[in-house]
């Protein structure tokens, strides 16, 4: 019941990997983070957040952004799904396409949820706890 009360117990301890090339975006999202007692990892393209996982495999959840140099987010999710390990990691897929088949096509590369930009803090907030509670 304590935990009821205490929401952001499911976040806290928690690493996440931020995946956008918008530095402005990376750092507002790692302070929100940080501000909920995560520890937010950075990433500015697909490649980076390979990298990332592999140096930190006990990351516990991914915000990527679907729309970057290098490799697309896209690309990036189904590398990391065909990763075993990785299959059953949370990732939010973060875009300024806010089309219905945008949606879709995030859920078909691989992405457990999607949220359009700009990003309601609170609505992430929340989606994060669902997928880590899981």
């Amino acid at each position: 019941i304590r935990n009821l009360h205490e929401t952001d117990a499911i976040l806290t301890g928690k690493t996440v990997l931020v995946v956008d090339d918008d530095m402005r975006t990376t750092f507002a999202l790692s302070r929100l983070l940080a501000e909920h007692g995560m520890k937010p990892l950075k990433a500015g393209n697909g490649e980076q957040a390979l990298k990332a996982l592999a140096q930190e495999p006990s990351t516990d959840l991914v915000l990527m952004d679907i729309m970057m140099p290098v490799m697309d987010g896209y690309e990036t999710i189904k590398r990391i799904r065909d990763q075993k390990r990785f299959r059953n990691l949370p990732i939010i897929a973060l875009t300024a396409k806010a089309m219905p088949e945008d949606r879709s096509k995030c859920i078909e590369a691989g992405a457990n949820d999607y949220l359009s930009k700009p990003v309601d803090a609170d609505r992430l907030i929340s989606m994060m706890r669902v997928w880590l509670y899981r």
